[in-house]
């Protein structure tokens, strides 16, 4: 059968300039408003060899290093993201690979720690992947990721519209109907691959995982009051975070 490739957007000029000039590529894991959350379900990683899955410019691998992480392998499509993560990363606890995560083969028994930030909606065979990662993780050894949650995917084009009252409506589009979706985010026919929150999870356990907690992230109090921009973020859920162990 032949290999499924991923799209490798982030190689485009005009989706590459555009996303370097988001928050997050610009003030790292500070700038991502779930990071919080994902903290929180981090384990110790002291000693722990880390693969970082979709890595783009290096935040997360620099910071698992500089939190005690023996050592962190990040994996990435892009030629763009590969080539700056290297840049802006010192010493030797780190290296980057390009690498497709619909083919990629990790070694076995290799990792005591799997992440992954917002790479795995870009991944068509999910169940391919996470049998990958299963076996390269030691047992007992940890997996959290985060993807756009699935409601966020699935909306009526243009997304939101107002109700009577002025309160904003997010019309669903065939969330029960899986698959490869194309959509303009930073750039034209962007290809992300949906799948329901059931679907996901499924995944994991099919894949021999046991699901330690389920987040469906909105910001808080706080971070509303700090950034009134992300009061729509509580419309719908923006992002799913996963916490599975093998």
């Amino acid at each position: 059968m032949e290999a499924v490739l991923a799209q490798n957007v982030y190689d485009r000029a005009d989706f590459f300039a555009g996303y370097s000039r988001l928050g997050r590529s610009v003030h790292g894991l500070d700038g991502a408003a779930e990071w919080p959350a994902v903290r929180a379900l981090l384990p110790d990683l002291t000693g722990l060899r880390v693969v970082d899955l979709g890595c783009g410019f290096g935040w997360f691998a620099r910071w698992a290093s500089a939190h005690g992480a023996a050592h962190v392998r990040g994996l990435d499509l892009s030629q763009n993201m590969i080539a700056r993560a290297r840049a802006e990363t010192a010493g030797d606890g780190v290296d980057y690979q390009v690498s497709d995560l619909e083919t990629a083969e990790l070694p076995e028994a290799s990792f005591g720690f799997a992440y992954s930030a917002l790479a795995f909606h870009y991944v068509e065979d999910f169940g391919r992947l996470m049998r990958s990662v299963h076996r390269a993780l030691v047992p007992g050894a940890g997996l959290v990721f985060t993807i756009e949650h699935p409601i966020f995917m699935a909306p009526s084009q243009p997304g939101w519209s107002a109700d009577a009252a002025g309160r904003r409506v997010w019309p669903i589009d065939r969330y029960g109907v899986e698959g490869r979706r194309v959509t303009d985010w930073l750039a034209s026919g962007v290809v992300k691959h949906h799948r329901t929150v059931g679907t996901t999870l499924n995944t994991l356990v099919d894949a021999g995982f046991a699901i330690r907690r389920v987040v469906e992230w909105a910001p808080t109090d706080d971070q509303v009051a700090a950034n009134p921009a992300l009061a729509e973020e509580r419309d719908r859920p923006m992002f799913l975070i996963v916490s599975a162990t093998r």
